[in-house]
Formats: C-alpha cells, sequence, structure tokens
C-alpha cells in the first residue's frame, strides 16, 4: 500500500512538471520564453499555480446540480487514480491478468463524468462541450478496442506485464505500425487535446464543459486530464515498444509530442473527426484484427 502512495504522489508531482513542460515548449514555438519569473527559469510556477487554485473560493452555481457539481471532479480524479494503480511499475501497481480489460472499464467510465461535469453546470456551452467530449471518445473507443485486440492475439495476455514479455525479442511495432499511427490519433482524440479539443473549444465554447469550475474543482479536473496523459504515453510504449527502460525512456519522449501537436497543429473540424474515426480508422483496425488472427491461426 506504501508503494502504491508513493507512486500517486510521484504522478502528481509529474503532472506539475509536464504543465511546466507544456508550457516551455509552447513558448519556444511561439517564439517567447513562457514562465521564467517564478524560482529558478519557472520551476516553482506550477506549485504556485497550485496554491493559487486552491486557495481560490468555491462557486456554488444558482442553477443546475450542485451536488453532482462539486462531486464530479473528485469523482475524475478518483478514476484517475485507479487507471494509474492498475499500471505496474517499479514501485507500486497491482499487476493482475486482466489489468489491461480493467484499464478499459475505467476509462470508460470516464464518459459518463465528462457529460456530468456539462450537465450539472446549467449553462449551455458546457453541455454543448460535454456531448462533444463523449460524441468523439465514444466514436474512437471502438477503434482502440480493435487495435488493443491484436495484442491479446499475440501475447495471449490481458497482463500489461504479459504483453511486455513477450515484446522482448521483437517489439510490436515492426507488425503494426500503422496501428500505431491509429492509436496515436485517437489517443489525441480520446484526451481531448489539440487538435481534437472539441470540448474545450475555446472560440467557439468559451472554455467547453469545464467553464463553471474554477478553484478546487478546476484543479482536479486539471490533474487527471495530465494525469491520463502521462499514463496512456506510457502504455503506448508498453503496447508497441515492450520493456522496462524503454517505457522510461520514450514515454517521456512521447509526451514531448503530445505537446508538440498542440502547438503545431490546428484544430480540425468535428465533421472529420467523426467521419475518420467511423470510415477509415474502424474498417482498417477491422481489416487488420482479421488479418493478424489469421497470422496467429496459420
Amino acid at each position: 500500500m506504501v508503494g502504491e502512495l508513493v507512486n500517486l504522489i510521484m504522478v502528481l508531482v509529474g503532472v506539475a512538471f509536464v504543465t511546466l513542460l507544456e508550457r516551455k515548449i509552447l513558448g519556444y514555438i511561439q517564439i517567447r520564453k513562457g514562465p521564467n519569473k517564478v524560482g529558478f527559469l519557472g520551476i516553482i510556477q506550477p506549485f504556485s499555480d497550485a496554491v493559487r487554485l486552491f486557495v481560490k473560493n468555491v462557486l456554488f452555481l444558482l442553477s443546475g446540480e450542485l451536488g453532482l457539481y462539486l462531486l464530479r471532479p473528485v469523482i475524475g480524479l478518483f478514476l484517475f487514480f485507479c487507471l494509474w494503480i492498475v499500471f505496474p511499475i517499479m514501485i507500486g501497481g497491482f499487476d493482475f491478468m486482466f489489468g489491461l480489460l480493467f484499464f478499459f472499464c475505467v476509462r470508460r467510465c470516464g464518459v459518463y463524468v465528462l457529460f456530468l461535469y456539462g450537465w450539472s453546470s446549467g449553462s449551455s456551452y458546457s453541455i454543448l462541450g460535454s456531448v462533444r467530449g463523449v460524441a468523439q471518445m465514444v466514436s474512437y473507443e471502438i477503434s482502440l478496442v480493435f487495435i488493443v485486440l491484436r495484442r491479446v492475439f499475440l501475447s495471449h495476455s490481458y497482463d500489461f506485464e504479459g504483453i511486455r514479455y513477450w515484446q522482448v525479442d521483437y517489439w510490436y511495432v515492426f507488425v503494426l505500425f500503422p496501428l500505431m499511427l491509429i492509436w496515436i490519433v485517437s489517443c489525441l482524440a480520446e484526451t481531448n487535446r489539440s487538435p481534437f479539443d472539441f470540448s474545450e473549444g475555446e472560440s467557439e465554447l468559451v472554455s467547453g464543459f469545464n467553464v463553471e469550475y474554477g478553484g478546487v474543482g478546476f484543479a482536479f479536473i486539471f490533474m487527471a486530464e495530465y494525469g491520463v496523459i502521462i499514463l496512456i504515453s506510457y502504455i503506448r510504449v508498453v503496447l508497441f515498444l515492450g520493456g522496462l527502460l524503454v517505457r522510461l525512456v520514450l514515454g517521456r519522449f512521447i509526451v514531448v509530442v503530445w505537446i508538440w501537436v498542440r502547438g503545431a497543429l490546428p484544430r480540425f473540424r468535428y465533421d472529420k473527426l467523426i467521419i475518420i474515426a467511423w470510415c477509415v480508422y474502424l474498417p482498417v483496425s477491422m481489416n487488420y484484427l482479421i488479418i493478424i488472427y489469421g497470422l496467429v491461426v496459420f
């Protein structure tokens, strides 16, 4: 239990520094320095922002469901903790037989939490942002499940460590490279990140599903969002590039790629996002599933 607690504390500290890394990289992409005032090179900036958010007054809405409005960020952060606990690392983490299934089941619960963010706020902007987010998460989760089934066929296991073990001699990326590219784009849509951040479209939705949240509630949403980004980056390494050392190094590199995409690509059109999900990624992933299953049987 101590190992899991240390794991979660390290993840939260990592979230703080990932936010600093993102602001620094975006600053250099936009030819500016980024945060550089608080502490040496702005290192204390994330902790300063956290203190500022936690000491702000909590908003109490006159409309909407007040109980659910206050409870949703806590549930979102709890689901994030559940996701990280099942991921085995050197310190903490439960490694069990159906860890991959557990991950997807818990992740799917995030769809309900995302919708309740908007519905409980009682704001039209929040509801529209939640509906957008739910639609794109449901659209892309199907192709993600089909992609993961390839690993199950090749590894004969739903266990993260079992999948890593089967990649000792060769990595799945050499066999499933097209699926890795689909996984990258699908995970960007799953986490509502640029260029698929339609649930937080500032130009048309002010701030999307979290427009009514501030202070502690916004901090919880923020930590859960960035924590899931870090986790999915490491899971991608486990599924395609197994190995402990590779997991640590490439996981950090993929987080940087996540940030670079935000600074380099404009926001996609929503209808094109849905068309790609149902008319391109889903047929490709299903056909690849048939091919891999045939190879395994052969």
